[in-house]
């Protein structure tokens, strides 16, 4: 119904930023929770951050709390994660999800039907 395509991934050194973009197309006129999540080599996809329809409610992983920013802009049918402070151990590959808004913010990996294909963020020590 959705489909999500990432992009602004790259290679930056440690306390660098990096703006991530997930461009939204298809069924794209339904209200969507929005969600960030990376994967790491050797550990689990995890959870990001996420956003709800309007943009009113955001939600964030303690290990990024007050350095990544989600927002949305429906107009453009895109989200975004603004990355700050940016760390090591946040070189993962990071993946944009959907689900149909049903009104609270959610973070398990199985509550997103729609993914992206993933962009690639490496930060440098």
């Amino acid at each position: 119904q959705v489909q999500l395509v990432e992009s602004g991934g790259g290679l930056v050194q440690a306390g660098g930023s990096l703006r991530l973009s997930c461009a939204a197309s298809g069924r794209t006129d339904r209200r969507y929770a929005m969600a960030w999540f990376h994967h790491a080599p050797g550990k689990e996809r995890e959870f990001v951050a996420a956003i709800s329809w309007s943009g009113g409610s955001t939600y964030y992983a303690d290990s990024v709390k007050g350095r990544f920013t989600i927002s949305r802009d429906n107009a453009k049918n895109t989200v975004y994660l603004q990355m700050k402070s940016l760390k090591p151990e946040d070189t993962a590959v990071y993946y944009c999800a959907a689900e149909p808004w049903g009104g609270n913010l959610r973070s398990r990996r199985d509550n997103y039907d729609y993914w992206g294909q993933g962009t690639q963020v490496t930060v440098s020590s």
